[in-house]
């Protein structure tokens, strides 16, 4: 076994692999950019070394330091992690070469499978079912919508060297096959320094499941069983899950053997997944056909990881270092469903555009308030650090375990309840509604089912105004009491309790609710209660602290748990069956406001300009595409907020822009 390694990666998975490595007394070297000088996962390893600037084409790309890195800390091998350069056949040559064992299957493996093209001819060859397309190596635009056309619509465009859900297209007619593939090809090369693609038919109602793989340097190779990973958004995955539902165990041997003859057909090594698309037939029965190999260790581990009572990384560290797989195919078997949420920066409401930001409050669910084993997080940050533009908008993982899906599925929204994140927009109330929805709490999956769940997953108010109101002004009232205590006020003038000698005391409170102005008074009444008036809603408030900083909440006939934090203007309220936000105004501080400029499109979020779509004196009609951005490797589309004429660009493409720059002004 190696005596130390180094991590050539970030984050969450950085974290997740020197856990093990710490556990089997295997020392670790971190490597880190510019950005991540104080990161978590810098902190958590034996060693750390500064590889260059913030972008990853600046650091975590750049192999010839990370080699450098290791030799100088005297590490024995290099762990990729996923992502960066984890499928990049060069490095694990270049690896090889130093005398540095890559954690990872060999190059000729990663380069068999790294294009997906090539990959499919390959396991054409294996016998491996695969979707009717065209994976050729002719890449003219003219060829490829022939192509298009001969196979039918839906199709879709995929980047030979992708991954991840980047430089991915679905055409749904011939006519707009051209635009798509110009952006399919730009995303690609911005990507992964490869615009080819393939085309394939677009398999209807399909599930994503995947099979996961390990080879080792003896021969010996099992699976793994399966996970499901049809919930999407933007072809990247948002939940998994193992065992699959529904899966059959006839269809999940030939899905297993077929994963291992796609991994005996490169001589893999080391963990990899399998992924397969399965359609679903009218018959009820399921076809499965090969997507690609992805030749590293997945995101989504996790969950093999607790059906499997087995550490993953563990396996790799050992089949690396020359030992033989540590069970056979006979020897593993299926415990309980596991489910793993991806928590990430971003907004589910405005097409899930990436978030950055300092997470000012970033509370996680106790491990006490579960059964022991059963929740897990993944995470390679702190509260108080910052989610910047640089990398991948993840900010940690939940892995919940049951010894059923039902259970798991309980126990994943008490969990996502008791997730907290302030200081930027996440998904952790919108994978709340995905798990609650009827099509994914009856494991009706497909790769649309957030599509066609839209009308409950989206823009879903779950705590009413009148309790996020009560909330509100009940952690006003417990600052004040804490403040009285702390300066040791005795005297009953300076009693903040609302007494007086007659009549009795109002206080107004205004706010604004999601954009609609809310005002609210509250009574304090002579025996000592207190009503609190809400729009239509009136009744008694009272509310006291709870040991875990919570307020014990009461208002109108209604008892609820509340976590408060207040930033700035902004109170954030989460209870268990939501959270939400509201704006609490003080008057005197928005006396001299003026209204909002208008005619102003300005950048989301700090990124590069890669083209607009209009100029100077275009008319534009509401929601029209004016500009494309590129920003945490995804291209987002600024549309027209309403009709108007181009007056001037204000940037040109390949401009790098902040976070609210005016990108270019609309005229009336």
């Amino acid at each position: 076994m190696f005596s130390k390694i180094l991590i050539a990666n970030r984050g969450e998975i950085a974290c997740r692999v020197a856990a093990t490595a710490a556990r089997m007394a295997v020392r670790t070297v971190a490597v880190y950019s510019d950005a991540d000088a104080q990161a978590k996962h810098v902190q958590v390893c034996d060693e750390a070394i500064h590889i260059g600037g913030s972008a990853p084409k600046d650091s975590y790309l750049r192999w010839e330091k990370i080699i450098e890195a290791a030799k100088a800390t005297g590490a024995q091998a290099i762990h990729p992690g996923y992502g960066f350069l984890s499928e990049n056949e060069a490095f694990a040559q270049a690896c090889a070469d130093a005398g540095l064992v890559f954690i990872g299957p060999p190059p000729s493996a990663i380069e068999a499978m790294g294009l997906k093209a090539a990959s499919k001819q390959l396991m054409e060859k294996a016998g491996v079912p695969l979707v009717p397309g065209y994976h050729g190596k002719d890449q003219d635009p003219a060829l490829l919508q022939r192509e298009a056309d001969r196979i039918g619509y839906p199709a879709l465009i995929k980047a030979s060297a992708g991954g991840g859900g980047k430089g991915m297209r679905v055409v749904e007619k011939s006519e707009d096959f051209a635009a798509a593939l110009a952006s399919c090809q730009r995303e690609a090369i911005n990507s992964f320094g490869d615009d080819a693609v393939l085309i394939e038919r677009y398999v209807q109602r399909p599930r994503h499941i995947e099979i996961q793989v390990f080879g080792d340097t003896h021969g010996n190779y099992v699976y793994l069983f399966e996970r499901d990973c049809s919930v999407q958004r933007r072809h990247q995955k948002v939940l998994e899950e193992a065992p699959a539902p529904g899966m059959t165990e006839a269809m999940r041997q030939q899905m297993g053997e077929a994963a291992v003859a796609a991994a005996r057909a490169v001589n893999y090594v080391g963990a990899g997944t399998v992924e397969f698309i399965v359609e679903q037939k009218a018959d009820g029965s399921m076809g499965f056909f090969f997507m690609e190999m992805n030749t590293r260790l997945q995101v989504e581990h996790p969950v093999t990881e607790a059906i499997t009572g087995l550490d993953l990384v563990e396996w790799q560290l050992r089949v690396a270092s020359g030992e033989p797989l540590p069970l056979k195919q006979g020897d593993l078997r299926i415990h309980g469903h596991a489910i793993e949420a991806r928590i990430c920066a971003e907004n589910p409401d405005n097409n899930f555009l990436p978030a950055t930001g300092t997470l000012q409050v970033y509370a996680r669910p106790q491990a006490t308030a579960f059964e022991p084993g059963t929740v897990r997080i993944d995470d390679g940050v702190r509260e108080g650090d910052a989610i910047s533009p640089f990398y991948d908008s993840m900010i940690a993982k939940l892995i919940v375990h049951g010894s059923t899906r039902e259970e798991a599925l309980a126990r994943l929204d008490a969990a996502l309840a008791a997730t907290r994140i302030v200081g930027l927009s996440t998904n952790v109330q919108f994978l709340r509604h995905v798990v609650k929805s009827r099509s994914f709490a009856q494991a009706d999956l497909d790769t649309a089912l957030i599509q066609r769940e839209q009308a409950v997953l989206f823009e879903q108010e779950k705590v009413g105004l009148p309790m996020t109101v009560a909330a509100s002004v009940a952690s006003v009232l417990m600052q004040e009491q804490r403040a009285a205590q702390t300066h040791g006020w005795q005297d009953p003038f300076s009693a903040r309790d609302g007494w007086q000698a007659w009549g009795h005391t109002i206080r107004r409170f205004e706010f604004d609710f999601h954009g609609e102005p809310q005002k609210a008074t509250l009574h304090y009444l002579h025996d000592g209660s207190l009503k609190l008036e809400v729009g239509e809603a009136a009744g008694v408030l009272s509310f006291e602290p709870a040991a875990d900083g919570s307020i014990e909440l009461r208002y109108a006939g209604q008892r609820a748990r509340a976590h408060v934090h207040t930033r700035g203007e902004t109170v954030h309220v989460f209870m268990p069956q939501g959270a939400t936000q509201i704006l609490r105004i003080d008057p005197l501080a928005h006396a001299g406001d003026s209204a909002a400029e208008g005619g102003r499109l300005t950048a989301p979020m700090p990124g590069k300009v890669v083209s607009f779509a209009v100029k100077a004196g275009d008319k534009v009609t509401k929601g029209q595409a004016l500009a494309v951005m590129e920003a945490m490797k995804m291209e987002h589309t600024i549309a027209a907020p309403a009709d108007g004429t181009v007056a001037e660009l204000l940037f040109a493409p390949g401009d790098q822009v902040t976070e609210g720059a005016e990108l270019l002004k609309l005229a009336a």
